[in-house]
């Protein structure tokens, strides 16, 4: 038998080819689910330390989203944990909507893209949380409905009709700001 510490290298160096390089992917869920950054790195550095002990226990294949639902799981004890609902943030000047910006636009594009960016990303804080999560993974982190199931211990006809109504939530919502803005102009 090979000595403990071989043993621990070897899982050390296979958790970090599976599971460290989804740490973004973590960290965005957890930053959606919480909306809160400091809360996001606890629970990230949660799930980390968890899935590092249950390592032994993965079978093998795609690791985000065996990773991400055990982000779930954690931010979701968390939550418990604290008995309280989790605040929107107030100060959301912080987003600059970097993610949604091309390259190269001028100051005016900038500003305009910046404010469409801010405002999409509180309406999608808005949305119910089994709508945020659903919309979150599969927009955000790429991953397929199937995944998006085994995440969210729902059945994948449910991860279909929660996504479906995230978007017409967000559609409908983004469409009554923008109605909004029209008529203040008019």
């Amino acid at each position: 038998m090979p000595p403990i510490d071989a043993l621990t290298n070897d899982k050390r160096r296979r958790f970090e080819a599976h599971a460290v390089p989804h740490l973004d992917a973590a960290y965005n869920l957890a930053r959606w689910l919480s909306r809160s950054p400091a809360d996001a790195d606890d629970i990230v550095q949660e799930a980390m330390l968890r899935a590092y002990r249950a390592f032994d226990g993965f079978r093998g294949g795609d690791a985000k989203p065996w990773l991400l639902a055990i982000v779930r799981n954690c931010f979701f004890t968390a939550v418990q944990g604290r008995r309280r609902h989790v605040p929107l943030p107030d100060n959301h000047d912080s987003d600059d909507g970097s993610a949604f910006i091309d390259e190269a636009p001028n100051p005016e594009q900038l500003a305009m893209r910046s404010n469409s960016s801010r405002k999409l990303n509180l309406l999608i804080a808005a949305l119910p949380p089994d709508f945020r999560e659903v919309l979150v993974l599969r927009e955000m982190e790429d991953l397929s409905y199937r995944d998006i199931a085994r995440i969210t211990g729902a059945p994948v006809g449910t991860v279909m009709s929660r996504l479906a109504r995230a978007r017409a939530l967000l559609k409908e919502q983004w469409l009554k700001d923008v109605e909004g803005v029209r008529n203040a102009l008019q």
